[in-house]
């Protein structure tokens, strides 16, 4: 399995829905990590870096909207999807729930196959490649589910960590990456891998873009990564 697959951290009090839904996200060839209450959803989120979470409301100490009221708050966090999941079907809770920042909103009991399809779509708005979809930067196309890469309609060869390298690029152009970040991403936190070796597949990322002419497009900061544009 891919070391960029997309992580959900599943916060749930219930110990046979939390594994249910693991259970589930896993098959389907998600990453999930495992939160029972609010106060270890908030802890894990920053050690897991998750790409979407899915939220109970009910939840022991910290509520799941409290929950989310802080990492909509949190310049880090704001942007991190997050599906709540809730008992209460009154719309003013519906309401409720996704002015405090939830990027959607299920009412329990559901249905495992509209969640995972819920999950799927708010993936396709943040990380687009992991769901098969096709990116766009200037002239360069990335078809994530073919595996193939052109640049002015011409193919470019690309190993797999230099394509997971410009996806990740390419899902978010501008932003600068750390190389921290990057391992993260593109390797996973669970290998070690040098920061050093970053720079090595940066170079050979470097040389496919250009090998047909072209200006290089990616960006290096000094002292704080690489960037696409």
């Amino acid at each position: 399995m891919s070391t960029t697959q997309p992580t959900v951290l599943v916060v749930e009090d219930e110990p046979a829905q939390r594994e249910v839904l693991a259970y589930n996200l896993e098959a389907e060839g998600f990453r999930v990590a495992r939160a029972e209450n609010g106060e270890e959803a908030l802890i894990l989120v920053d050690e897991e870096q998750p790409d979407i979470i899915v939220l109970d409301w009910m939840l022991p100490n910290v509520s799941g909207i409290e929950v989310c009221r802080r990492l909509k708050t949190r310049s880090e966090t704001r942007n991190v999807p997050i599906i709540m999941l809730s008992a209460r079907s009154e719309e003013v809770d519906r309401v409720r729930g996704l002015e405090t920042g939830a990027d959607d909103y299920v009412v329990k009991p559901y249905s495992l196959v509209e969640l995972m399809a819920r999950v799927r779509a708010q993936l396709r708005r943040t990380r687009p490649a992991t769901v098969g979809e096709r990116l766009e930067y200037e002239d360069i196309v990335l078809d994530a589910e073919t595996h193939r890469v052109t640049r002015s309609d011409l193919p470019l060869k690309l190993g797999p960590t230099e394509f997971r390298l410009l996806s990740t690029f390419m899902e978010k152009p501008g932003r600068v990456w750390s190389r921290e970040q990057l391992l993260d991403r593109v390797w996973g936190r669970d290998i070690y891998v040098d920061t050093r070796t970053v720079d090595v597949h940066i170079g050979r990322l470097r040389k496919a873009l250009t090998l047909h002419g072209g200006d290089d497009p990616l960006r290096t900061v000094r002292g704080a990564g690489y960037a696409l544009g």
